[in-house]
């Protein structure tokens, strides 16, 4: 296989939380600047509040022939909800299952373990976690009595030591570090592209570079056609800037270019017509990155570009208030300094 690395999965228990988010440690701003830069250093879909749950089954949708997917609420984390927002699910191969993402917490992820076991016998042997957020991956501690795989881009591991402590620190302090769980380290390291073969069933999973965040990877189910960009793609919820503004935009159109009959997107929709689906948030990056370079070719402060940026999108987006803010103060932080 090509452009990966293979590692021993780890479960961290402890981590090193970094101080300042990487892209802020350096500036030394007035006051009001450095709360910005600061405060835009991504928690997103860390709940306030997470109650435990018995590991029963939920409900998925088999959007193509062995794909079963779990819709993630279009909400903010909260006690009732479990971090159960983000679409996760699970691939079934002759041989072998691959999971899409385990979940947003210990209990999300028992829960989707025992959805799995309730529709095949076969082993999960392949755990993809998608990217660095918490209400896509904090399930994954739920998988390690399988002893997966578990996968993720060669800069995940970098990224969960940044933050993987912070997020488990905030999460146990909710509701107990016995219903947290651990942060696992991918195992398999993606840099390039590589094939995961679950038995005549070949999973391609693509490594991006810094776009939704600086660990992005991709899937693409060849037998059906089927790409799983997870956090690439929002659909109708607002989508979070954690990367780069300008490299996500490239990122879309390169995935584009894949001959896919469907896609699953990371929020939204279990399944949505491809590329066509990809129209909106292309729009509304695009918009937020024309109203950033506007705003600093003007002159205008970061305190009050952020204010304006993308305004004109907030009719478009379930959680608009919740995100564009942030989103702006990392595309006013990214187009400044070309």
């Amino acid at each position: 296989m090509r452009g990966l690395r293979e590692t021993r999965t780890t479960a961290v228990e402890n981590l090193s939380a970094p101080s300042l988010p990487p892209a802020a440690s350096p500036m030394t701003a007035h006051p009001t600047r450095r709360k910005i830069l600061l405060g835009s250093f991504c928690l997103c879909c860390l709940p306030s509040a997470i109650r435990a749950s018995d590991a029963g089954p939920f409900a998925m949708q088999e959007i193509a022939e062995g794909i079963h997917i779990r819709r993630g609420l279009d909400e903010e984390a909260t006690q009732a909800n479990e971090n159960a927002i983000a679409n996760t699910g699970f691939i079934v191969g002759r041989d072998a299952v691959l999971v899409i993402d385990p979940g947003g917490s210990l209990a999300d992820g028992e829960c989707l373990r025992a959805t799995i076991a309730q529709i095949t016998s076969l082993p999960v042997k392949y755990v993809v976690m998608s990217h660095v957020h918490p209400d896509h991956i904090f399930g994954a501690s739920a998988f390690l009595k399988d002893a997966p795989v578990y996968i993720g881009h060669a800069r995940l591991t970098e990224a969960l030591q940044q933050r993987g402590a912070y997020y488990r620190e905030k999460l146990s302090a909710l509701f107990g570090p016995e219903q947290t769980g651990t942060v696992v380290l991918p195992g398999m390291e993606i840099r390039d592209r590589a094939e995961i073969d679950l038995g005549s069933r070949i999973i391609e999973v693509i490594a991006h570079a810094p776009a939704h965040t600086v660990c992005d990877v991709s899937l693409f189910d060849k037998e059906t056609g089927t790409l799983l960009p997870a956090d690439l793609l929002f659909v109708q919820r607002m989508p979070s800037l954690d990367g780069s503004l300008r490299g996500w935009l490239k990122t879309l159109d390169e995935l584009k270019n894949h001959a896919a009959a469907r896609a699953v997107p990371g929020h939204g929709p279990v399944v949505v017509d491809w590329p066509s689906a990809s129209a909106a948030i292309t729009r509304y990056l695009t918009v937020l990155e024309r109203d950033t370079r506007r705003a600093i070719t003007e002159g205008t402060s970061i305190e009050a570009a952020i204010k304006t940026a993308a305004a004109s999108e907030r009719g478009e987006w379930k959680l608009f208030d919740d995100y564009n803010t942030r989103n702006a103060t990392e595309a006013y932080k990214e187009l400044e300094w070309e």
